[in-house]
C-alpha cells in the first residue's frame, strides 16, 4: 500500500508538473502572440508591388472664347449720349446689356491613376479627368504617354483611360469585401510630379456613406489621402489593390484623419461595363429610403412612437417606384430590407454596393421585415428606364444632322449671344422630333447650348437617364421661338 501510495503521489506530482508545464507553454505562446501582434507591420512588400503601377496624370483644359452678356452703366454716355431721354430711353435709365467676348483661362490640374492591365488600361477618378482636352500620363520610370478616355461614371466617381503601351507593371486586384476594420493598408499616389508617395494607416470603417450624392459604399481609412492622390491606390499588406482613393473629409480642405476609397467590388463592375458598353449598365431596385436607425432617431426627435419593426438594423422603405423590381417584389412603405442574395444588409450603403454589382436583367432575392415577419422574393432587376435592355451612351450621330455655332451675323440679326444651328437633317432623332434645317438650338434640358460639346454632353446624359429625352428650346431664322422634345435613347 505504501508503494502504491508513493506511486500515486509520484503520478500526481508528474501530472501536476505536466499541467503546469502545459499552462506555462500556453501562457508563453499567448504572450508571444501578443508580442507578435504588437510588432510593427512590414509594408515594404506592399509598397514595392504598388509603386510601379501608380501613375501621375496631368489634366489640361485649353482656353476657350465665349460670348457673354455684360451689364452696361446707364451713365456711361451721360455727356455724349441722350441722358435725359429726349430721343427715347429704351432702358428706362437702368442701363442695358452688350455682347462681349471673353477668354477662359487655360486650366491645369494633376491626379493619380492605377494601371490594371499590362496593355495600358488605367483606373482613376472621374473628377481627375472630367472636362479634359488633354491627358498626359507619366509612369514611375518617367516615360510619358498621351491618354484617351474610354469611359467615365460620375455616379461612382470612376473613370477608365488608356495609353498606347505594352508590358506595363500592374497591381493585382484584391477582394475588397474581405478586408476587415483594423487591417493595415497603404495609400499610394503620384501627386504634383513628385514621384510616388506612400502613406500608411488602417481600415477605419467599411460601407461608409458621407452624402456625396452617388453610389456610396466607401472604405474609410486614416491613411493620408492628400490633394493630387485622388485616383491612386489603396493597397493591403499582400500588395493587392482594394480601393481607388477618392477624397478626404475635411472642413479646411487639408487632410484631417479621414480618407475614403472606392472599393474594388464596385470598381470591377464599372470597369467591365465601360470597356464593353462605354457606359455603366446600372441596375435599380426602385426604392427610396434610408438607414432604419436614422429613421428611428428622427421619430424620437419628433416625440413620435417608434413601431416594433422586428429588427434594429436595415433599410427603411419610404417610397416604392412604379414598374420597378421593388414593386414587383411587393415591397411597401414601412418595410425594412435586411438582406439581398444571402447577404445581410444593415444600412443603405451596403444595399447600394450589392445592387451596383448587378446588371439589368440579373436576378436578386430581397429579404425584408413587415409587421415583425420575415418575407422574401426573387425579382428581376431593371435599368433606370424601366426595362432590362442594354443602354448605350448616345452621341451626336443619333440626331441625324450636323450642328454648327450660329454665325455672328445671325446672332446680331436675332439678338442672341449663342446657339447651335441645325443643318443637313436626315433620318434620325431631329427629323422624328420635327426639327429641320435652319433651326437654332438655344437650350437642351435647361442648359445653354454654347458649343457643340455642350450638346454632346446633353445627349450623352439624357440617353442614359430615366427619361431619355432632350427638351429643346430654340428659334427659327425668322425669329419665331419653338419647343421640341427629342428622344435620344439608344437601346438594344
Amino acid at each position: 500500500m505504501k508503494k502504491i501510495s508513493n506511486y500515486l503521489m509520484a503520478g500526481t506530482l508528474v501530472l501536476s508538473l505536466t499541467l503546469s508545464a502545459g499552462a506555462f507553454y500556453k501562457a508563453n505562446a499567448a504572450t508571444n502572440d501578443i508580442a507578435q501582434s504588437a510588432q510593427p507591420v512590414d509594408l515594404t512588400y506592399a509598397a514595392k508591388k504598388a509603386l510601379p503601377a501608380v501613375v501621375h496624370i496631368k489634366y489640361v483644359q485649353n482656353a476657350k472664347t465665349q460670348t457673354i452678356d455684360v451689364q452696361t452703366n446707364p451713365f456711361d454716355d451721360f455727356f455724349f449720349g441722350d441722358p435725359f431721354g429726349f430721343f427715347g430711353n429704351p432702358n428706362q435709365g437702368q442701363g442695358g446689356t452688350r455682347k462681349q467676348k471673353v477668354q477662359t483661362p487655360k486650366k491645369e490640374a494633376t491626379g493619380s491613376g492605377v494601371i490594371i492591365s499590362s496593355d495600358g488600361y488605367i483606373v482613376t477618378n472621374n473628377h481627375v479627368v472630367n472636362g479634359a482636352d488633354e491627358l498626359t500620363v507619366t509612369l514611375e520610370d518617367n516615360r510619358e504617354f498621351n491618354a484617351k478616355i474610354i469611359g467615365t461614371d460620375p455616379t461612382t466617381d470612376l473613370a477608365l483611360i488608356k495609353i498606347d503601351a505594352k508590358n506595363l507593371p500592374t497591381l493585382p486586384i484584391g477582394d475588397s469585401d474581405k478586408i476587415q476594420v483594423g487591417e493595415w493598408v497603404i495609400a499610394v499616389g503620384n501627386p504634383f510630379g513628385l514621384n510616388n508617395t506612400v502613406t500608411a494607416g488602417i481600415v477605419s470603417a467599411k460601407a461608409r456613406s458621407i452624402g456625396a450624392n452617388g453610389i456610396e459604399s466607401f472604405i474609410q481609412t486614416d491613411a493620408a489621402i492628400n490633394p493630387g492622390n485622388s485616383g491612386g491606390a489603396l493597397v493591403n499588406t499582400k500588395g493587392e489593390l482594394i480601393g481607388i482613393n477618392a477624397m478626404i473629409y475635411s472642413q479646411t480642405g487639408s487632410y484631417a484623419g479621414y480618407g475614403f476609397a472606392i472599393p474594388t467590388a464596385i470598381m470591377n463592375k464599372v470597369v467591365d461595363d465601360l470597356k464593353q458598353y462605354g457606359t455603366v449598365q446600372r441596375a435599380y431596385l426602385g426604392i427610396r429610403g434610408g438607414d432604419l436607425l436614422d429613421y428611428v432617431n428622427s421619430l424620437k426627435e419628433q416625440n413620435k412612437d417608434v413601431p416594433d419593426f422586428g429588427t434594429n438594423t436595415g433599410i427603411y422603405v419610404d417610397t416604392v417606384e412604379d414598374n420597378s423590381a421593388a414593386s414587383a417584389a411587393g415591397l411597401k412603405k414601412g418595410d425594412v430590407i435586411i438582406g439581398i442574395d444571402d447577404q445581410k444588409v444593415t444600412k443603405m450603403a451596403e444595399l447600394q454596393e450589392q445592387v451596383n454589382n448587378k446588371r439589368p436583367g440579373d436576378k436578386a432575392t430581397i429579404v425584408w421585415m413587415r409587421d415583425k415577419k420575415k418575407m422574401s422574393k426573387t425579382v428581376t432587376l431593371k435599368n433606370q428606364q424601366g426595362n432590362t435592355r442594354v443602354v448605350k451612351t448616345a452621341d451626336l450621330n443619333v440626331l441625324g444632322a450636323k450642328v454648327f455655332p450660329v454665325s455672328e451675323a445671325l446672332k446680331k440679326q436675332l439678338n442672341i449671344s449663342y446657339g447651335l444651328q441645325v443643318k443637313d437633317v436626315k433620318s434620325g432623332a431631329f427629323k422624328d422630333g420635327g426639327i429641320s434645317d435652319g433651326f437654332i438650338i438655344l437650350t437642351a434640358n435647361d442648359k445653354p447650348m454654347k458649343s457643340i460639346s455642350d450638346l454632346q454632353d446633353a445627349v450623352k446624359e439624357a440617353s442614359t437617364s430615366k427619361n431619355p429625352v432632350l427638351f429643346i428650346t430654340g428659334m427659327w431664322p425668322t425669329g419665331k421661338t419653338d419647343y421640341k422634345a427629342i428622344k435620344v435613347g439608344n437601346e438594344e
